[in-house]
């Protein structure tokens, strides 16, 4: 996801460009406002912790752009261009189901993953 601040800094190009160049395949993707209700359940494994509500604010303060990329590691691909986190592929999945529905993920091939990509 591109966040608040990536968004307001013109940075969604610079971020898709980054993951693309690292092999991934963008299959979803849009823009929305994050509602209250949605940040709270996006962030729910935090509901106790005291940044709890500064996140839903930061995350509720601007338009995002979500995505599900698609590539050999994908998840580890992502975190080790972005920042470490506890992020797993469960994760992973459980905040896909948040953003998309089953049927705005789509299906493709590109010719340059034999490239990219053992067989």
């Amino acid at each position: 996801m591109v966040k608040p601040d990536g968004v307001q800094r013109g940075l969604i190009g610079q971020i898709i460009s980054r993951l693309e160049n690292k092999g991934l395949k963008i299959v979803a993707m849009k823009m929305l406002r994050i509602s209250k209700e949605l940040a709270e359940e996006h962030y729910a494994e935090h509901k106790a912790k005291p940044f709890f509500s500064s996140l839903v604010s930061y995350i509720t303060s601007a338009p995002v752009v979500a995505m599900v990329v698609e590539g050999k590691n994908a998840v580890k691909v992502v975190r080790k261009l972005v920042g470490a986190t506890n992020d797993s592929i469960a994760s992973a999945e459980r905040e896909i189901k948040l953003f998309f529905k089953e049927e705005e993920i789509l299906e493709y091939g590109r010719e340059t993953d034999v490239w990219v990509y053992e067989r």
